[in-house]
């Protein structure tokens, strides 16, 4: 750690609280809300919970065995 310490131009102290700061900035960042309506978060719930729709090339694709678990005749 001390070389990397160095390598940064900063000593161990300032390496372990910028590197705080930064991990507590991130986990902010990673927030996000949204406020809606009580109708829009119905519509939204309803969505999500619908089948999803037909999709035949997801479908062939998915039942296509990948190249490297086809045997080499």
């Amino acid at each position: 750690m001390k070389k990397l310490t160095l390598f940064r131009g900063k000593n161990r102290t300032d390496f372990i609280l910028d590197a705080a700061r930064n991990a507590a900035e991130e986990a902010v960042l990673d927030q996000a809300s949204f406020l809606v309506s009580e109708e829009t978060y119905a519509d939204f719930v309803e969505r999500l919970d619908r089948s999803p729709a037909l999709n035949p090339r997801l479908k062939k694709t998915l039942q296509t065995p990948a190249p490297w678990d086809k045997r080499s005749a």
